[in-house]
């Protein structure tokens, strides 16, 4: 005969009252967790805050940013290969973006190398040509150009600001979390003996980089009403009519 069946469910009954049981003890446990939280709330509102910084910096991090500049060419700093000298690079700039942006340069040999402009605001849609200078060192002990470009690097940073304003190099160290690292440039030497297309499109952007700069320099044309003496307006078509009418008196006067 089976015995199991003779015996009482004292087991079972443990189980049952421990059902009805667990709800009282998890409702002191948490009533004491509440009360010890309230005792140091300061310290944890603290911690909460530092380490919900540390997570959003941590997935802005991961997550790719979006590029706000186009740059031409992309990756890459051409410079002619003309050692014992001062030689001349040039990058466009584009602002692809819809908000106002700043960029910014950055070298890894700041003592031979300096750009115009170091840095600059662009409007939504503006572009520059942005001229990099570079004195080339002449090479020690049989170095060929391709070991030596691999030493100098150019970093082009861009930030989101708000509206136009003066540029200060200042904006990207107040605002660091902020700033994207759009590209990380490569030297590269040409060969002015060789005419190549890369050679060819550089002189072309430093030809257009040179023309902007005298066109910035010079103060801009007034076409409004010239202005002479105490407030007398003369307009153009009334200065050309009296010269004409100032013509034609001295050809009757010769006549006579």
């Amino acid at each position: 005969m089976p015995i199991g069946d003779d015996k009482p469910p004292v087991d079972g009954g443990r189980k049952v009252w421990g059902l009805f049981k667990s709800p009282f003890r998890n409702k002191t446990s948490y009533s004491n967790t509440t009360t010890l939280e309230g005792s140091n709330g300061q310290t944890n509102n603290k911690n909460n805050k530092s380490a919900s910084y540390g997570v959003s910096s941590l997935i802005r991090s991961l997550i790719p940013m979006r590029r706000r500049l186009r740059l031409d060419p992309r990756s890459k700093l051409y410079f002619p290969y003309e050692p014992g000298k001062q030689v001349q690079s040039a990058i466009k700039i584009k602002n692809t973006s819809k908000s106002h942006v700043a960029f910014k340069f950055q070298t890894t040999a700041p003592k031979s190398c300096f750009m115009r402009p170091p840095g600059a605001i662009l409007t939504p849609g503006e572009s520059i040509i942005a001229t990099v200078f570079k004195f080339v060192e002449p090479p020690e002990n049989n170095e060929k150009p391709i070991d030596r470009k691999r030493k100098v690097k150019f970093k082009i940073m861009s930030l989101k600001v708000k509206g136009m304003m003066d540029y200060v190099p200042e904006l990207f160290d107040e605002q660091k979390d902020l700033v994207t690292v759009e590209q990380i440039l490569q030297v590269v030497f040409l060969d002015v003996a060789r005419p190549s297309p890369a050679l060819e499109k550089l002189k072309r952007q430093i030809a257009e980089a040179e023309a902007a700069v005298e066109t910035r320099k010079k103060p801009p044309e007034d076409t409004g009403p010239k202005i002479v003496g105490d407030g007398l307006v003369i307009d153009e078509w009334k200065e050309r009519r009296e010269r004409y009418l100032a013509r034609q008196q001295v050809e009757g006067d010769d006549s006579v």
